[in-house]
């Protein structure tokens, strides 16, 4: 089906960007008035956690080996700048690692935990209405989709990690600019990632979804970006993704000029 489109809002992007941002406040206003349903979202997220930290903790260890492996025409400078380029070599290691952990690690707890976060979602669109133009989706047709669309998003990942990744070894501009283009990336990549129930419910795909929030690209990154830097908190990614499945749900019904108030 050929996707609405839907007139961006007419008011300052910064302002649009918060209102994104407060679609993940009121999702984690919904956790604390649905502690049971929420705490089932928890434990998907739990499981995918142990096994990213687990990846990260391994990335760190081996960073600094990784560093001299791609640094090799450093081996005969002196220490100081030999050191200096290595260290840059690391943190960008690390940036586009955790560029790709939170990005991954949202599409693969999507998938463990699709039941739980499709009923987080249908609760959020029950208490606003219902969903328009619902249609009835198989498990497992919806959950083949759900993995093909988040195995496309994580290879974007990648493919704008390598050159975030050059950039990186740039004095200065690798741990200056190179952080907040990779927050805007994964924000986006978490935003068009974490939409995907609302709009699958709604009979929407993967290039309908991106086109749709492409409207109002400022909210979308607002949220977007909020979930990614709460996702870089200790056990954030845990705590805060079933409230980030209720805040996309929110903005999907935004998107698409649908109430998202109670009325």
């Amino acid at each position: 089906m050929n996707a609405p489109r839907i007139a961006a809002p007419v008011t300052g992007a910064v302002g649009r960007f918060f209102t994104g941002v407060g679609l993940l406040l009121r999702g984690l206003g919904l956790y604390v008035r649905s502690p049971g349903l929420m705490l089932l979202g928890i434990v998907p997220a739990l499981i995918s956690g142990v096994l990213f930290v687990a990846a990260f903790a391994t990335l760190a260890y081996f960073v600094d080996d990784l560093a001299a492996l791609v640094t090799p025409f450093a081996d005969d400078w002196s220490a100081t700048w030999r050191n200096l380029v290595r260290v840059v070599a690391g943190l960008a290691f690390l940036g586009i690692g955790g560029l790709l952990a939170v990005v991954s690690f949202t599409a693969v707890t999507l998938v463990i935990g699709d039941p739980f976060y499709e009923k987080i979602s249908e609760r959020v669109e029950e208490r606003l209405g219902g969903t328009p133009g619902a249609v009835d989706v198989a498990f497992w047709p919806s959950l083949r989709r759900s993995l093909a669309d988040s195995v496309r998003l994580v290879g974007l990942s990648v493919l704008f990690g390598i050159p975030l990744f050059a950039v990186g070894f740039v004095p200065v501009v690798g741990q200056t600019v190179v952080p907040v283009i990779g927050a805007a990336v994964g924000g986006w990549l978490l935003a068009v990632e974490l939409v995907g129930a609302p709009f699958y419910r709604r009979g929407m795909r993967l290039p309908e979804r991106r086109s749709i929030l492409k409207a109002d690209r400022p909210t979308t990154l607002g949220f977007g970006v909020a979930v990614f830097v709460c996702f870089l908190i200790p056990l954030g990614a845990v705590l805060v993704m079933p409230a980030a499945v209720a805040g996309a749900t929110l903005l999907a019904r935004r998107s698409l000029g649908q109430p998202i108030t109670a009325g």
